[in-house]
């Protein structure tokens, strides 16, 4: 399975039997990366722009080549061909990249580097950028905000804690459905009204493969971070990015054998994570990497929210679900949570465990509407009751290698397993 990526028509690159993708056709691919002026300090860094179009070209072979034709109906074997400006530094990061790759969707993927100049879209981005007068001082924090409830718990606990809200940038991505967009509308706007916010705070980026087939989409974190790494290379210094994300989601260990590997996704995995944050120590990004509740479930963030008050104002406003476009697909006119899956079923317990009345809606409250729903709480509630915490230090490695802290995560993980346990026991099926 062969990739080509251009970013122009231009590109004169070619390879037999491969397929082709221009990422600024969009015919093959729309984005709205380039809408957003940069008011900065620095333009955009080549390696971060670099970065970008990688993780889209990426993104792209994961939507294009469907993962029935992997040998195994789930592993594939990937050539990608991507055009980049810093193409020294890429040569040198070639192996660290296809092993992150690998590890975030269970590929085996071989990345192939050629040389380019800016394209048009970034040589009018940056005449646009030098005739700027006045530029924006720097923001020293970015924080991902997916609209779900972790990440808005992250945005409040920072804000809240924060002298100035005004130095930390939200960013959002969205693509597909549009479950995730308007319930990221919603929160910005209780946002920006609670803490006296600027609507230029916020950037949400659209991006989907036109053509795309293959729903596993493993690799969409990657692009949904290049797009934050990408805004951290304009202000000329260390930039945190923060990550709000629940360590035991974090750590995603399969609840089946079934679900084993990539078959639970590594969106953060601690180990695809410190594989990322090398990476753009390798480029020269000056961006530092952060979770703030990497040792903390769900129902703990919840209970130790910073302003647990606002959090419940906003609850029914954040989304969990893995697929909330769901009760569309069966008749329902409201975006909504399925309330089955394993992001419901912890985030239900979370709330449970933090003490806060549940407005959330759910399609499926309590795992009975349709088989899948039966089987998910049978598959949740076997799982429990072999549930064995002297082997939690062993079950924690079932998603990826966990080399540091090793005790903490698997302290996390029994705390993480019975708050589910606690909720599903009290749950009316």
């Amino acid at each position: 399975m062969k990739l080509i990526c251009k970013l122009s028509d231009d590109d004169s690159f070619i390879l037999e039997e491969s397929k082709l993708i221009n990422l600024n056709a969009s015919k093959d691919f729309m984005y709205t990366f380039w809408r957003q002026d940069n008011v900065y300090p620095r333009f955009y860094q080549e390696e971060a722009l670099d970065l970008l179009y990688l993780s889209m070209g990426v993104f792209s072979a994961d939507r294009l080549f469907v993962r029935e034709e992997g040998s195994d109906a789930w592993s594939r074997e990937i050539e990608l061909y991507v055009p980049v400006l810093s193409i020294k530094k890429w040569n040198t990061c070639k192996l660290l990249v296809e092993r992150m790759l690998s590890f975030l969707t269970g590929d085996n993927w071989t990345v192939n580097f050629r040389e380019r100049s800016l394209v048009e879209k970034e040589t009018s981005a940056k005449e646009k950028w030098e005739k700027l007068e006045a530029k924006k001082d720097a923001v020293s924090k970015i924080c991902m905000f997916s609209g779900g409830l972790d990440s808005c718990i992250g945005a409040l606990n920072l804000l809240t804690e924060s002298s100035d809200c005004t130095d930390v940038l939200f960013v959002s991505h969205y693509g597909g459905g549009k479950g995730t967009k308007e319930y990221q509308d919603a929160l910005k706007s209780m946002f920006v009204e609670k803490f006296s916010l600027e609507e230029e705070q916020f950037i949400q980026n659209y991006a989907a493969v036109i053509s795309g087939i293959e729903d596993t989409t493993r690799s969409r974190s990657l692009m949904f971070f290049a797009h934050a790494i990408a805004y951290a290379s304009v202000m000329g210094k260390m930039v945190d990015l923060i990550i709000p994300e629940n360590g035991l989601i974090s750590l995603n260990i399969p609840l089946a054998h079934t679900r084993s590997g990539t078959s639970s996704t590594r969106t953060t995995h601690p180990h695809y994570m410190t594989m990322l944050q090398e990476l753009l120590i390798e480029l020269g990004i000056d961006v530092r990497i952060m979770n703030p509740f990497q040792f903390k479930t769900k129902g703990e963030m919840v209970l130790e929210c910073k302003n647990r008050e606002f959090l419940q104002q906003v609850l029914a406003n954040t989304m969990s679900c893995s697929h909330p476009d769901v009760g569309r697909h069966k008749g329902m006119r409201k975006t909504m949570h399925c309330g089955y899956c394993l992001p419901c079923t912890i985030r239900k317990a979370a709330i449970l465990r933090g003490n806060l009345n549940d407005t959330s809606t759910y399609w499926d409250e309590n795992y009975k509407s349709i088989p899948i729903a039966e089987q998910a709480y049978r598959t949740y509630t076997y799982a429990l009751a072999n549930f064995d915490e002297d082997m939690a230090f062993l079950k924690i490695q079932l998603s990826g290698p966990i080399k540091n802290d090793v005790d903490a995560f698997a302290d996390l993980y029994v705390r993480g397993m019975k708050e589910v346990k606690e909720y599903l026991e009290q749950t009316n099926v």
